[in-house]
């Protein structure tokens, strides 16, 4: 398949490029910084792009099969919460323009619900230092889901994908859709690695089409 990765020298985006072109598919890997991107291979191509120019970012798309989406601004950003939304609507939109039926999104953890009617960013427990990115993917979210014309997909990783899982790729996780997954000692967690084998995985054998899911071991 032809799959245009979006943010794709971030600590997501840069696995899922591997993964992907790891799997044989042709990869237009668009980042601010393409110079960035580690890896080289004859099925991956680097370009730059903005997100906030919708009519050039609308051509670089052009052509593929799929859009992902691991756009972040940076979560130490003081405009992340604005740059967020405006970004991904932007390509979303960019996505429709160029003709493109699915678009995968890399979300966040935090509108996930831990109780019913309890989502995990409302928790006094919600790190502040990144609640503004994750309200944004939470905001983006409800959006999304008015989306008709799209075949969209949003990820929610789990809670604890940054701690203690650098390099491992176990290639197995288990699902849900609005509730986290937990193992035997009550953690949501998964490797970056997994992240990408996920959204591959998604890619390939599409479940959970206008649907928001998220994977843990």
């Amino acid at each position: 398949m032809k799959i245009a990765v979006i943010g794709a020298t971030g600590f997501v985006g840069s696995k899922i490029l591997e993964e992907l072109v790891n799997r044989n598919h042709q990869v237009k890997a668009i980042s601010r910084n393409p110079e960035k991107v580690r890896i080289e291979h004859s099925l991956l191509t680097a370009v730059k792009g903005d997100v906030f120019n919708e009519p050039a970012l609308t051509e670089l798309l052009k052509g593929n099969d799929v859009v992902v989406s691991a756009y972040n601004p940076g979560w130490s950003n003081p405009e992340i919460y604005a740059e967020f939304l405006k970004g991904t609507k932007s390509i979303q939109s960019a996505t429709k323009a160029a003709g493109i039926k699915r678009l995968i999104v890399i979300g966040g953890a935090g509108s996930l619900f831990i109780a019913p009617g309890v989502q995990l960013i409302d928790t006094p427990e919600f790190p502040a230092e990144i609640k503004p990115g994750a309200l944004a993917a939470r905001d983006y979210l409800e959006i999304i889901k008015q989306e008709n014309d799209l075949d969209w997909t949003f990820f929610s990783p789990a809670i604890e994908m940054h701690q203690g899982t650098a390099g491992i790729r176990k290639g197995i996780y288990r699902t849900a859709l609005e509730n986290p997954v937990f193992d035997a000692n009550g953690r949501s967690i998964l490797s970056v690695e997994d992240v990408a084998v996920v959204i591959a995985d998604e890619i390939e054998n599409p479940k959970h089409i206008k649907q928001r899911f998220t994977a843990a071991y």
